[in-house]
């Protein structure tokens, strides 16, 4: 081969390198979008029936890709591309420990809106407490990289507990260094595990080194079914709300209308605000909502202290639905009953 020729040929080959590498390569960054906008029709089931009425209900959502240099690039130039961080998006947790709590959010979102949505329609139900959810692992907890993120304790020491309050009681009654046998479920399956109790920097007191939440799962004669693989997060709980409730009561809610929405709800019925809500509405308005509904959360003086910018859910909203130049209506709501109140205002 000349050696012309052979420059050329390595010329092309090294650009060729690098535009791949740019294109292809990811980097320690996520991009942010516009998700998918989905029928609850298609999720949700109350005993073995889904729903028929006219119109919907659908849950939005947020994209998430890893980003190369290229699409880096291509999101500085659009209003609902958003580039963050791998820390800014999952902590400090691994990509593994961070799905799993996402599925815990999302399980929790069903489990309240399961409850909020039997509580409105008058409905027997009860809470069954399964244990304590693990968070996150102390590296010096003795348990570190033996119980995962996602497991959930069920007991210790042979007992069970009622609550987790009544868990961590009879944890920190005990001594520090004090070997403790902790009984816990992983992928479904009971294992056991033993370490040694390590002072814990809040209280000072005896503990196992996780951060917890209850573990929880409603019991109802209605069966009510979510079939939502792939979808992680806490958002969707609004919705999953009114989807159950419709069902259940056989009401007409929506008149026809195509409506979409986002927020968290608790045990109380408050709707909780969430994160990348501006792509929500981006999502909707692409697929043709009519009506959205959007935490109205209240700002605190803390919060503002912080981030003097911050705005509320719906304030958001509305200042990306003028970007989009949607028609779609933006309702701000603050309970499940300012939702329900709306729709039953509802004209066909």
């Amino acid at each position: 081969m000349k050696k012309k020729t052979w420059l050329k040929f390595s010329l092309f080959f090294v650009t060729l390198l690098v535009v791949l590498g740019i294109v292809v390569v990811p980097i320690p960054y996520y991009i942010e979008q516009p998700g998918a906008t989905i029928n609850l029709k298609d999720l949700i089931t109350v005993n073995q029936k889904k729903d028929e009425q006219p119109g919907s209900f659908s849950l939005t959502s947020v994209g998430i890709r890893q980003a190369t240099v290229a699409s880096a690039l291509a999101s500085k130039f659009s209003d609902f591309d958003e580039l963050v961080s791998e820390k800014d998006l999952m902590g400090s947790a691994s990509s593994e420990e961070y799905n799993q709590i996402q599925q815990y959010y999302m399980q929790s979102a069903q489990n309240n809106a399961a409850e909020q949505a039997l509580k409105l329609a008058g409905m027997d139900y009860s809470m069954k407490y399964k244990g304590v959810y693990v968070m996150s692992v102390e590296k010096n907890s003795s348990f570190y990289g033996v119980i995962q993120i996602g497991d959930t304790v069920t007991g210790v020491d042979g007992k069970t507990f009622e609550n987790s309050q009544a868990f961590m009681k009879y944890v920190q009654s005990q001594k520090v260094g004090q070997t403790m046998v902790v009984t816990y479920t992983h992928e479904n399956e009971s294992k056991t595990a033993s370490g040694k109790l390590i002072q814990l920097p809040t209280t000072k007191k005896a503990g196992i080194g996780i951060s917890l939440v209850d573990h929880t799962e409603i019991e109802t004669s209605q069966a009510i079914e979510f079939h939502v693989e792939n979808i992680g997060g806490p958002s969707a709980g609004l919705m999953f709300t009114l989807e159950i409730y419709q069902q259940l009561t056989g009401k007409d809610l929506r008149h026809g209308k195509i409506i979409a929405g986002t927020g968290t709800i608790d045990e109380t019925g408050t709707i909780g605000r969430i994160g990348g809500i501006d792509k929500k509405v981006a999502s909707a308005s692409n697929e043709g909502v009519e009506i959205f509904f959007a935490p109205d959360d209240d700002i605190t003086a803390a919060e503002k202290k912080v981030d003097p910018t911050i705005q509320s859910n719906y304030q958001e909203d509305k200042a990306a639905a003028k970007k989009l130049d949607t028609k779609m209506k933006i309702v701000p709501v603050k309970t499940l009953k300012d939702a329900v109140d709306y729709l039953n205002d509802l004209q066909d």
